[in-house]
């Protein structure tokens, strides 16, 4: 008798039990989230509260996203050596309890050890959310699975700083914190309950350590210099040289180590796969274009049209719930067949008009003008993101799943910090640049300038101040006229450049995915 090869059939979640594993999973992930944001509008506040400077309270944020970014990547080799059902769990608590202990900081090297812990539970979440829900769906609607995670990566973001700014505003910072207590005890309980273990996971026979060890002096290192090198003026700094250092030859140790044995922490031969490859590079540019753009808009609306966090925060709002409507669209296309990259250059195409548009803001602007080019922007990121995400997964099953969306997810974070720190650094000189230009105007020999300080000094002494302080007044509201224009002319181009930049660079990226319709997902082996 002929012997017949048994494939294992895999069982795949149904009904009630289903959904509320993938609600568990995206609600964790948009916590996770959430919280790489949040922080951000009420840093003022705290600092105020404990007693930290400007500078020090920075630390705030960057601790979390250090050991996120750390961690992350690491997710799969985590999830198999505890079980899926157990790591899971844990990230859970560990982020919650970590959520309640930043609450309670009372000075700014407790807040930012908790915050550091609280990102180890948070970035453990984000991948194995992501797994969760792709392992809930069969192969062919894997889209559909990304689809869902999807409006997580792009509500997560959007609504922290609108979240942080009400509950700061109304409540107090310790708030932001507080509020995922009671949400990390019900997914906690649920996870428990719902969350299995991955399918044909093995448990490591042997922990890559020295592989871990060069990944966190690589990543860690590169995403401090990333959060700090603006601050800190870049390679002025000789604290930046020697963290660069280390990211560089902690990278390099890291590719050799996990080139050159047989039971890496992260398998990076995955990228063998050239689509893979291409989705990777790609998910890299999506992070810099979500967080870039969620980064520029607030100050831009904030410094140069004068409105409030709670105000930019909620505007974001509509943006992020288009881009969850046009999400279940994009999978339904991508499950009928339709090809990937059509969708993502439309998708560009969108995001892109978005910019242009953002591009020609005036110091008259208002909300009004603004609501057209975030629906574009909206719709834009979700016929780019659901395509790059199953390409960045496509082909592969069980273990290099895991880590395929461990890598991503990394990937995606450090654009979205290279992306920042890539729009500080445009920023700071296209205000030098601009301020120079415009002060050469204001000039007694210029009759436009000295017409209006002179008018504004009239104003200032018809209501009671002397010669003298009526024209230092003068001048003060010229600087504040000079400094708001200046912004939003290098806010404007800022759109300009990020706009231009994705348009040559992702396009011919694009172009060169391969993509044949109808042919089957070719696996990539472990090893």
């Amino acid at each position: 008798m002929e012997a017949t090869l048994q494939i294992p059939k895999v069982t795949y979640p149904t009904g009630a039990t289903k959904w509320i594993l993938i609600l568990t999973a995206i609600s964790c992930a948009i916590l996770e989230l959430i919280d790489t944001t949040v922080v951000n509008v009420s840093l003022r506040e705290i600092s105020g509260s404990i007693g930290a400077t400007t500078t020090e309270i920075a630390w705030v944020v960057t601790a979390y996203a250090i050991s996120n970014v750390i961690i992350i990547p690491l997710t799969s080799m985590l999830s198999d050596l505890f079980g899926r059902k157990i790591y899971f769990t844990a990230s859970v608590i560990i982020f919650t309890f970590a959520s309640l202990m930043c609450g309670l900081s009372t000075n700014l090297w407790m807040l930012v050890f908790w915050r550091f812990v609280q990102g180890i539970g948070g970035g453990g979440l984000l991948s194995t959310a992501q797994s969760i829900i792709v392992g809930a769906f069969p192969p062919e609607k894997i889209s559909t699975a990304n689809a869902i995670f999807g409006m997580g990566i792009i509500m997560g973001p959007t609504f922290g700083p609108s979240l942080g700014g009400y509950i700061t505003d109304h409540f107090s910072w310790h708030w932001i914190f507080f509020v995922n207590i009671p949400v990390g005890i019900v997914a906690g309980i649920l996870a428990w309950t719902y969350v299995t273990d991955r399918e044909g996971a093995v448990k490591p026979k042997k922990i890559d350590w020295w592989g871990i060890i060069f990944l966190v002096a690589a990543v860690g290192s590169l995403q401090y210099v990333l959060e700090e090198g603006t601050s800190k003026d870049w390679f002025e700094s000789s604290e930046i040289i020697v963290f660069s250092i280390i990211a560089v030859f902690g990278l390099v140790a890291f590719i050799w180590r996990e080139l050159h044995i047989d039971y890496p922490a992260v398998n990076i031969r995955l990228y063998k796969n050239y689509n893979l490859a291409m989705g990777s590079f790609m998910n890299f540019m999506l992070g810099l274009l979500l967080f870039g753009t969620v980064f520029i808009f607030p100050l831009f609306a904030q410094i140069s049209l004068g409105w409030t966090a709670t105000q930019t925060g909620v505007f974001m709002i509509p943006s992020a719930l288009c881009t969850a409507v046009s999400m279940p669209i994009v999978g339904n296309l991508l499950t009928k067949g339709r090809n990937p990259k059509t969708i993502i250059i439309i998708g560009i195409l969108i995001t892109f008009a978005f910019l242009m548009i953002m591009s020609f803001a005036s110091p008259d602007s208002s909300q009004s003008n603004f609501y057209f080019p975030f629906v574009l922007r909206g719709v834009g990121l979700a016929f780019m993101m659901s395509p790059i995400l199953s390409l960045a997964v496509a082909g592969l099953r069980g273990k290099d799943m895991a880590q395929a969306i461990g890598l991503a997810n990394m990937i995606r974070q450090l654009g979205g910090a290279v992306g920042i720190a890539l729009i500080n650094v445009f920023l700071t000189h296209k205000n030098a640049e601009v301020r120079g230009t415009m002060l050469g105007y204001i000039t007694d020999y210029n009759p436009a300038s000295s017409d209006r300080i002179a008018g504004l000094t009239q104003t200032f002494l018809s209501k009671g101040y002397s010669q003298g302080d009526a024209e230092i007044l003068a001048y003060k509201s010229i600087e504040g006229m000079v400094f708001k224009q200046q912004s939003l002319v290098s806010y404007d181009q800022g759109f300009f450049m990020v706009g231009i930049s994705i348009l040559i660079i992702c396009i011919p990226i694009v172009l060169l995915i391969r993509y044949k319709k109808g042919a089957p997902a070719k696996p990539i082996a472990d090893h």
